[in-house]
């Protein structure tokens, strides 16, 4: 089983997915999708549309020289099957894997790493610019302020309102209790009479 490569954007073509598309030159070219497939008949550059590897790549967002992206290379020199050597080929191949992960990773955090100054002193320039939004800031933090003290306030309405019944409740049933004694006094008496 072998996964091809979309001839315009890079992605994985998979058996029995896809278009292949055969020139006259018996030239084969894969697409992943109708929309690639479309996109190569009007002679489309892949490097001009920000959805394509090809973009990413040249616009310096992924990684594009690395030792371990040749290893991905096709070969087509026919080897003979040897158990140690297929067993070597998959262990190297998961570590390539990892290596290449791990370079990426270090790529994109060196790619990212002026974001957070620049993006800071852009807020910054925008504050100075319009100082108005300083003060709507302050308004809505007022605001907040006095909801959460509405809430506390609300809570605790609700907690001296539940203690308020709980002690009604505990008087009726102090009540109720004192009722049955005298029920029973009053049973009694009548008994001692008969």
């Amino acid at each position: 089983m072998r996964v091809y490569q979309c001839h315009f954007c890079s992605s994985p073509v998979y058996p029995l997915h896809g278009i292949m598309f055969v020139r006259n030159d018996a030239k084969e070219f894969r697409f992943c999708r109708s929309k690639c497939h479309h996109a190569f008949k009007q002679r489309r550059n892949p490097r001009k549309l920000r959805w394509t590897k090809a973009f990413r790549k040249a616009a310096g967002k992924e990684l594009v020289v690395d030792s371990t992206l040749t290893f991905a290379s096709r070969r087509n020199v026919p080897v003979r099957y040897n158990r140690d050597l297929v067993a070597t080929t998959l262990s190297a191949m998961s570590r390539v894997e990892e290596i290449r992960q791990k370079r990426e990773r270090a790529f994109y955090k060196n790619r990212m790493r002026g974001n957070k100054d620049k993006k800071l002193a852009a807020d910054r320039k925008l504050v100075e610019q319009n100082p108005e939004l300083l003060k709507m800031r302050e308004v809505e933090i007022r605001r907040k302020a006095e909801r959460k003290a509405a809430k506390e306030a609300a809570i605790e309405e609700e907690e001296i309102a539940s203690e308020d019944m709980m002690s009604e409740d505990e008087e009726m049933e102090e009540s109720e209790e004192e009722e049955v004694k005298q029920k029973v006094l009053l049973k009694n008496k009548r008994k001692v009479r008969n």
